[in-house]
């Protein structure tokens, strides 16, 4: 999901009234500037889509968009949407499933779409926003068998704060975000959580700017002998069937073109564990999810 901070656009106006040689001596005035928009859209091309440090794509594009609507008051609303293909690789052949009854199982869930809302204000002052909202993943999914109770229903809900922050040309926010459901498919992990940072650096050189993240993955709760977590290695191999917490990271650059269109490269990797030889999040050909590797992406903004 991407990461919720909205993006002020500022339109300014062109040019003064012309004046004709019957004009008054003053000036003429400069027409206002029309006001921004309380609605925004975004759509974003990307080579991997990775959340929270693991691929949700299996390593392949994704194409990305969404829409916000933010109110002068400070309350906002918005959607995100991205293709994804963890939930099927999960059921599919060589998914995390394999050998226990669901091999080949034929399951549908190209998509997420996440659904947020909250309000963000200047509690401390200018530049200093604190965010207060909830989020609501959900993925319509088709033909996901019985697993009994290996696995919970992906959907899940998110609580979460955030004080945004502004240092001159750095710009950032601190977030905690606080599972009040089951996170992600997994078993009995309400209340998980995700505090993490986000920092960015204004270079003042063709409009670029330095972006740096990281970020802890907490698992609440004990999992079944047997779980499978986000098409990863059994949880049986898991000592004392506790999911492993982990930390992801990301250094990048984002070049700012005018006109809504950017671009960004960035490197981002996980300490994700690995048990028993396999990774705890592993794709169907059993390669780390969580590995290290370059992001490109294109966003355009309207």
């Amino acid at each position: 999901m991407k990461t919720i901070q909205k993006t002020a656009i500022a339109l300014a106006a062109s040019g003064l009234f012309a004046t004709s040689a019957f004009a008054q001596s003053a000036p003429a005035a400069a027409p206002e500037a029309p006001e921004a928009s309380p609605i925004t859209a975004n759509v974003t091309v990307v080579n991997d889509y990775r959340y929270r440090g693991i691929s949700q794509s299996n390593f392949k594009p994704a194409i990305q968009g969404g829409f916000d609507y933010a109110h002068e008051s400070g309350l906002y609303v918005g959607n995100w949407n991205s293709s994804i293909s963890w939930i099927g690789d999960m059921y599919a052949n060589g998914g995390g499933f394999v050998g226990k009854g669901n091999t080949g199982a034929s399951v549908s869930a190209p998509i997420e779409m996440d659904f947020y809302a909250g309000i963000k204000k200047e509690l401390i002052g200018e530049g200093f926003a604190s965010d207060f909202g909830v989020l609501q993943y959900y993925y319509p999914t088709s033909g996901i068998p019985n697993t009994n109770g290996l696995t919970a229903n992906p959907n899940s809900t998110e609580l979460y704060l955030a004080q945004n922050f502004t240092f001159g040309p750095v710009t950032g926010f601190a977030k905690f975000s606080y599972a009040v459901s089951t996170l992600f498919g997994a078993v009995n992990s309400t209340g998980s959580y995700y505090p993490d940072l986000t920092m960015n650096y204004d270079t003042g050189v063709w409009g670029l700017a330095l972006n740096g993240h990281v970020g802890y993955q907490y698992y609440a709760g004990n999992q079944p002998n047997g779980a499978t977590v986000w098409n990863g290695a059994s949880v049986s191999n898991v000592s004392n069937n506790k999911l492993f917490g982990y930390t992801d990271w990301k250094l990048g650059v984002t070049k700012d073109f005018g006109a809504g269109l950017s671009a960004s490269l960035a490197y981002v990797g996980t300490n994700a564990a690995t048990n028993q030889g396999a990774y705890t999040y592993s794709s169907p050909s059993g390669k780390n999810l969580g590995k290290s590797t370059g992001l490109l992406s294109l966003t355009k903004t309207f």
